[in-house]
């Protein structure tokens, strides 16, 4: 009898980007997660590459989360011929109205930059998509809320549980023929400062897995503290503190930290910017859906009062050219593109300076060059002496640590016939793998690259 399910791990293989996995059930295909790879080059590259199966093929695409690593190939995919559903939580698909149009423009912006200054060995160097195609795959998106159970083509269902991370964040659990199969999406902390835990997973008899931190725990420390020190550090000195920031809940989790500080006098009084269209757009979705995490609506008016949006390029050209002492936050996180690179550019070869990074750093990025201390950095096609301080503060990620994560499996009834583990550099998924087997002795593996999985 052939078997019900059959799952091909197109990304975040061995990286933690580009998350995407076909789902075959009978003569019907749907797409769980639908990620741009980023990192380094020749993980980029897979952006172009074709897809192993024909995109007007499929009949749906579901999504764990709004981050452009898990929805950032959504409008390529509709450029070849996607017309179907989107399925999401209510706040995946606020924020992808937001990241997705950004992605499209900051790859005009990056085109245009790379064929002006002649650095793109594409000759003209083209945009994956445009601000226009994403807009038009955004028409496709259907919401679903909490534990409301999705009919699927062919009998398949589909259900959402809240799992921390960001908001709208879900795992997706699958049903067809009597075997479900469950997908992590990115897995929150259990004590974060502004969502809430991740939710308890139903039975499931497979398991699809995260394994950022699965090599490693977070850093006891406090977190306030450790912002407050670099910022203080850095006034001395007459500098600015410059923050890469994750558009999407890291840049509202250090707004929070900062209008702490400023309101307890445990940092001097100082402007804080913060400088990303996107950010800013993501962060009043954070305002109006407050419900859904642990901020009141007096915190987040709060935040709002200590932070100067920097909304249009001049102003941002502007921002450049001031020498007191601030804090600028920007994106990307991983300084692998937008604002922050023009900021780094001005700042990083000033030791007065201080360039704080606020959590993980994909191998191959000006983050993870720069925290891995680098002399020089290169940006825009020049290089930059890196003479300003580098920091980075991994206790404010967003992931849970492989600790973390099996904490919240315990809490899973049930055992599930066999856990497969992606979202992970080589070693962490490895020496996550290593975990699960020893601590529940499940049947665990590691899929490599368009692996398939009969289920």
């Amino acid at each position: 009898m052939q078997s019900p399910f059959q799952v091909q791990f197109i990304g975040a293989t061995g990286t933690v980007t580009g998350s995407k996995y076909l789902v075959k059930y009978d003569r019907y295909k749907v797409l769980i997660d639908c990620g741009l790879f980023q990192g380094i080059k020749n993980v980029r590259r897979r952006n172009w590459a074709e897809l192993p199966f024909p995109a007007e093929s499929l009949d749906a695409v579901l999504l764990t989360h709004a981050h452009i690593d898990h929805s950032g190939y959504l409008p390529a995919l509709m450029k070849q011929g996607f017309h179907g559903p989107v399925y999401c939580s209510e706040g995946t698909h606020a924020l992808c109205k937001v990241l997705l149009p950004d992605a499209g423009y900051l790859q005009e912006e990056d085109a245009k930059y790379a064929n002006k200054k002649r650095f793109s060995k594409h000759e003209p160097a083209e945009p994956l998509y445009t601000e226009d195609d994403a807009r038009k795959v955004l028409k496709q998106f259907k919401h679903k809320n909490k534990g409301e159970a999705l009919e699927l083509p062919g009998g398949m269902t589909a259900t959402f549980t809240p799992v921390g991370h960001i908001l709208g964040a879900c795992a997706i659990r699958l049903e067809y023929q009597g075997k479900s199969i469950t997908f992590s999406g990115d897995v929150g902390r259990s004590n974060d400062m502004i969502m809430y835990p991740p939710e308890p997973l139903k039975e499931t008899d497979y398991l699809v897995v995260e394994s950022t931190y699965g090599d490693r725990r977070h850093e006891e420390i406090d977190a306030e503290e450790a912002i407050a020190d670099i910022v203080n550090r850095t006034a001395q000195r007459g500098g600015i503190v410059l923050m890469p920031a994750f558009a999407v809940g890291r840049a509202q989790l250090v707004l929070h930290i900062l209008q702490k500080l400023l309101a307890e006098k445990r940092i001097p009084t100082l402007p804080v910017y913060l400088n990303s269209p996107m950010a800013i757009r993501a962060t009043e979705i954070f305002f109006d859906l407050h419900e859904t995490h642990k901020l009141s609506k007096e915190d987040c008016e709060r935040m709002d009062a200590i932070t100067h949006y920097v909304k249009t390029v001049d102003e941002s050209i502007e921002l450049n050219n001031r020498k007191y002492p601030s804090v600028i936050i920007s994106a990307s996180g991983m300084a692998s593109g937008g604002r922050v690179l023009h900021h780094l550019k001005t700042l990083v070869s000033d030791p007065r300076n201080s360039v704080l990074f606020l959590g993980y750093q994909a191998g191959g990025t000006r983050g993870d060059s720069l925290t891995h201390g680098a002399d020089h950095i290169k940006i825009h096609g020049q290089y930059f002496p890196v003479k300003a301080e580098v920091a980075n503060l991994q206790a404010l990620s967003s992931h849970g640590d492989y600790m973390e994560i099996s904490d919240w499996l315990k809490k899973m009834p049930g055992r599930p016939r066999k856990v497969f583990i992606t979202h992970g550099e080589s070693t962490a998924a490895d020496a996550m793998r290593r975990h699960l087997q020893d601590e529940f002795h499940w049947d665990v593996e590691v899929p490599e690259y368009l692996d398939i999985a009969l289920l």
